[in-house]
């Protein structure tokens, strides 16, 4: 069953989903409603499981300007 999003969340998950390179959006997406299944909708849920699934996917780049990064 699709999960039906108001526009807000829908905000929140596509703002979520910026930062992450196109090929990891749908896979991300994805991740979004295997989340949210079961739960009460609403912004601060779907914020929470949007952060949640952009964290399994979005990585700190082990260097940055050719120095190590300290997260590396």
């Amino acid at each position: 069953m699709p999960l039906a999003l108001t526009d807000s969340e829908l905000d929140i998950v596509r703002n979520f989903a910026e930062p992450l390179l196109p090929e990891q959006r749908d896979a991300y997406l994805q991740r979004v409603a295997q989340l949210l299944r079961g739960r009460e909708l609403g912004d601060g849920v779907v914020s929470r499981m949007a952060q949640l699934a952009q964290s399994e996917f979005r990585r700190v780049p082990a260097q940055i300007d050719g120095r190590a990064s300290k997260y590396a």
